[in-house]
C-alpha cells in the first residue's frame, strides 16, 4: 500500500509517498496548483503498484483544488484535521520543520491510520456558498464595529452623544437614522445656531426626504441637546470632510452587511433543514443561516457528541490516578464562529425568558444552582446543540425515506 502525504500551502504543495516500515516510494517533490501539474501528479500516483491513498490537512481554501483534482481522477483522498496531525509522531527532541518533513509526517500518519482514514466528500455548492457568505459577513461585521466606534469617537468632538438620542431599528438596507441625521447635521452648531422653529421645519423636511416619521417633541429634544453640547473641533470644512468620510465608509459597510444577510437567507432557504431550524426558538433570519452555514449537514457527524465537540463546547474529562477533576473548561477546539452564533441564541433565551421552553428551563435551573454566567450559557448551548442535532437529523432522514 502507498500513502501519499501532501503538505499544502498557497499555490503549491510538497508531495511524499511512503510505504510501511519507512520505505520511501518517491522522494519528496513540489507541485504547483495548476491543471497540468495536478493532472500529471494524479497520473503518477495512479501508476503506483498497490492501493494508494492520499492524506492532507484541512487548510482553509488552499487544500480544496488539490483534493478536488485528485478525487476527480479517481484517487482515495482523505482530508484530516490539522490538530490530529500536529500531535502525531513528535518523538524527536529537535523541533525542525520543513515542508518535506511535514509531507513525510502526513504520509506516515496515513499509514498508521490506514483503516480509519475518512474519505473526502466535497461540500454541496449551496452549503459551500452559504458558508463563504457567512465568513464574509463576519469580516464585514468586524469592520463595521471598527468604523462605528471610529465615527462615534469623531462625533464626540463635533456633536458628542448624538448617537444615543436615536433608537430606531436598522432598516433592511442597513441604513440607520442616527447615521442619516449626522450626515446632514454633522456638527452641533448645525442645529444650535438655528432657532427652535427653524430647526423644527428643517428637521421635518429632512424626515420626509429620508422616509422617517416626524415628531415635534423629538425636534425640540434635538435642539435642546445641541445647545447643551460642547464641541472641541470647530465647524469647518476639514471637520466636515472627516465626519462625512467616516459616515460614507460606515454606510457602505452596513449596506454590504444587509446585502449579505439577505443573500444568506435566500441560500439557506434552499436547504431541506431550513424550515425546521427557523422554527426553533431563538433562531431568526440572522442567526438561522449562521447556524446552518457552520454546522452544515448534521448527518456528517456520527453522534450528537461529535457535533458538540465540533463546536468546541465540550468539557473533556481529566483524570489521572486518584486525581479526577470534575470542573473543566470547554475545549474551544472547534468552530469559534459556531460558538459565537450559539452564544447569541442563548442571549435571546436569556432576554425573552420563554418559561415553556425546555432549554430555558435548563438554563434557569443552572442559574438557580449558582453557576457562573458563562457556565450556564455554555451548558445551555450544549443542550441546544443536542436538540438541534436530533431534530434536524430526524427531519432529513424522514425526507430521505419519503
Amino acid at each position: 500500500m502507498n500513502c501519499v502525504g501532501i503538505d499544502v500551502s498557497k499555490g503549491k504543495s510538497m508531495i511524499a509517498v511512503m510505504r510501511p516500515f519507512g520505505e520511501v516510494v518517491l522522494t519528496p517533490f513540489e507541485v504547483q496548483h495548476t491543471v497540468s501539474e495536478l493532472s500529471e501528479l494524479a497520473n503518477t500516483l495512479k501508476g503506483l503498484v498497490g492501493e494508494t491513498r492520499v492524506v492532507m490537512e484541512a487548510t482553509g481554501n488552499y487544500h480544496a483544488p488539490v483534493a478536488l483534482a485528485l478525487q476527480g481522477a479517481g484517487l482515495y483522498v482523505s482530508v484530516v484535521n490539522a490538530i490530529l496531525v500536529h500531535d502525531y509522531g513528535n518523538n524527536s527532541l529537535r523541533r525542525a520543520k520543513t515542508d518535506k518533513k511535514d509531507a513525510i509526517k502526513l504520509a506516515n500518519y496515513g499509514l498508521d491510520h490506514w483503516l480509519t482514514l475518512p474519505r473526502y466528500v466535497p461540500e454541496e455548492d449551496t452549503r459551500m456558498m452559504l458558508k463563504n457568505c457567512y465568513r464574509q459577513y463576519q469580516q464585514y461585521s468586524k469592520v463595521q464595529t471598527i468604523l462605528k466606534n471610529n465615527l462615534i469617537s469623531l462625533l464626540d468632538t463635533t456633536f458628542p452623544g448624538i448617537n444615543r438620542l436615536f433608537s430606531s431599528p436598522v432598516r433592511a438596507d442597513g441604513r440607520e437614522k442616527w447615521l442619516d441625521f449626522v450626515e446632514t447635521f454633522w456638527h452641533s452648531e448645525c442645529v444650535s445656531k438655528l432657532s427652535a422653529n427653524t430647526f423644527s421645519a428643517k428637521y421635518q423636511k429632512w424626515c420626509q426626504r429620508n422616509g422617517y416619521n416626524f415628531s415635534q417633541a423629538k425636534a425640540q429634544e434635538l435642539h435642546s441637546f445641541a445647545r447643551s453640547c460642547i464641541a472641541s473641533l470647530p465647524k469647518s470644512e476639514t471637520t466636515k470632510l472627516l465626519v462625512k468620510q467616516a459616515i460614507v465608509q460606515l454606510q457602505a459597510t452596513s449596506s454590504a452587511l444587509a446585502a449579505l444577510k439577505q443573500e444568506m437567507n435566500t441560500i439557506a432557504a434552499r436547504l431541506p433543514e431550513y424550515p425546521v431550524v427557523m422554527g426553533m426558538f431563538g433562531v431568526g433570519p440572522a442567526l438561522g443561516p449562521q447556524l446552518i452555514a457552520e454546522i452544515g449537514d448534521v448527518r456528517r457527524f456520527h453522534s450528537k457528541k461529535a457535533l458538540v465537540a465540533f463546536a468546541g463546547i465540550d468539557a473533556p474529562p481529566y483524570q489521572s490516578g486518584q486525581m479526577d477533576v470534575r470542573s473543566r473548561s470547554i475545549s474551544k477546539r472547534g468552530s469559534s464562529a459556531l460558538r459565537r452564533a450559539l452564544f447569541l441564541v442563548m442571549t435571546v433565551y436569556l432576554q425573552q425568558s420563554p418559561e415553556q421552553e425546555p432549554i430555558y428551563q435548563f438554563m434557569d435551573r443552572k442559574r438557580a444552582e449558582g453557576k457562573p454566567y458563562r457556565v450556564y450559557m455554555m451548558a445551555s448551548a450544549n443542550k441546544f446543540l443536542r436538540v438541534y442535532y436530533a431534530t434536524v437529523k430526524a427531519h432529513l432522514e424522514a425526507l430521505d425515506a419519503a
